[in-house]
Parts: structure tokens; sequence; C-alpha cells
């Protein structure tokens, strides 16, 4: 008698079934290494960061990929190296898909586009795509107003009519999480100005494509400032814990 539950093949479809059901970010690096050789976990949460892609959290706070997630992942990184076309437009691109648009084409004939996401995750692409009025920003973050006014003196967040973008809502995030530990804005303004020393050494190299007028060369000038940064964070995070490592010796 023929028992499904013990034959191999659906044994391995379920398996499989499982495993794209909740991936880690080291599966999902698994998933796309043959394909992408040089994408890293740094890559995937910067994309994350710039709200590409949201992947769901455990109850513990850990991400988890689906298989639409890697997909999505396949399709941001095959136009960004194929085509070398600027995150903005692949991200205007995917949001009008995710919003049930039929976008026109890329340009340089890009790879279709993934099934719009999940209305769980199309709501956290919003929300990391739109800028935040102040009341928002507050009520996302935490924040006092008067943490807020202190930021933006400190030049940590600026607003633009009003209204803060992705980027001020994690800088406040950060600064939310510091004041529990007595870190003031005004403790702040030295990364301010690191970021800034940072980014003149980012700019120094990527100089060249800057001033070049086609969409192609800023778009690789974009990517490669992304890589620099990154490995840049790398470092600073290895030599912190470094010294945070001499504290139990």
């Amino acid at each position: 008698m023929f028992d499904a539950a013990r034959s191999p093949r659906l044994e391995a479809v379920r398996q499989e079934n499982v495993r794209q059901a909740a991936l880690n970010i080291g599966e999902v690096l698994s998933e796309l290494k043959e394909q992408f050789p040089r994408v890293t976990a740094s890559k995937i949460r910067f994309l994350e960061d710039k709200g590409l892609i949201i992947p769901q959290r455990t109850s513990a706070g850990y991400r988890k990929y689906s298989a639409s997630d890697v997909n999505r992942l396949r399709f941001i990184l095959s136009v960004q190296r194929d085509q070398y076309l600027p995150l903005k437009v692949i991200k205007d691109h995917l949001d009008a898909v995710d919003r049930g648009e039929n976008p026109a084409a890329l340009p340089g004939g890009a790879p279709a586009a993934p099934v719009a996401v999940s209305s769980e995750m199309s709501e956290s692409l919003e929300l990391h795509s739109r800028s935040v009025s102040l009341a928002e920003l507050q009520g996302i973050t935490g924040a006092s107003e008067k943490l807020v006014i202190e930021l933006l003196n400190y030049g940590l967040i600026e607003s633009m009519s009003g209204l803060f973008d992705a980027n001020c809502i994690r800088v406040t995030k950060s600064a939310v999480q510091l004041s529990a530990h007595g870190i003031e804005p005004r403790h702040l303004r030295q990364f301010r100005t690191a970021a800034e020393r940072e980014y003149s050494l980012i700019e120094s190299i990527v100089g060249n494509d800057l001033r070049k007028l086609e969409v192609s060369a800023r778009a690789r000038a974009a990517e490669e400032a992304q890589e620099i940064s990154r490995q840049c964070l790398e470092l600073h995070d290895a030599l912190v814990q470094r010294a945070i490592s001499q504290i139990d010796r």
C-alpha cells in the first residue's frame, strides 16, 4: 500500500516548502550565492534599510524571509547588476507593482518584476518609502517632541516642508534607544561629524563617475559608495567590539 507520508518525493517537497516559508539570512545567502556571488548579509540589510524589502520578524526579533522575498531580492540584484539602475528607479518600479499597477518596463530589458507582496509587507514598504509628519515620527519612534527638536538643532535629522524621511526615522529610533542609557542628542554630534568625514572619503573615490551625466555611471558610483560604506561600518563595528572585548578579560 502506498504511504504518501513516507514518499521520498513528497517529503522532499514538504521540506522544501517549510524551508522556503521561513529562511534566515544565512539560508537566503545560500539561495543567492550561485547567481550573485558577491551578495552579503550587509547588502541585504542595506536593501531593507532602503525599503526595497521588508522581511517578517520572529517574536525574538529575528528576520525570516519567504520565497517571495527571495524572488524579490533576485529581481533587485539582477537589475542592479545587469542594468546599473539606481535603487530609486528600482524602488519606484516595485512600489508601483506593490500598489497593483502595471508600470512600464524598466530600461535595458530588465526581467519581469516579482508579483505584488502581501498587504502586511506592503504596509511596511509604504512606511519606508514615504515621509512622515512630526506627529507620525513621534508615534513611530516613541520620541518626545523635545528629543526631536534637539535632534533637529544638532543637525542629526532635518525636515523637508515639515516632513521626515526614512533616515530621520532611523536616527530618531536610535536616539530614543540610546536615551535609555543616558546618551543625549548633544553626545551624538560626533557621529554626524564622523559620517560627514566618511562621506568625504567615499566621494573622493567615486567622484569621477558622479561627475558623469550617464545614469549608468552614477548608478555604478552609488553602488560602489554603498559597498564602501558597508565595509566602513564593518570595520567600525570590529574596532568597537575589539575594545569592548577587553572589558571582561
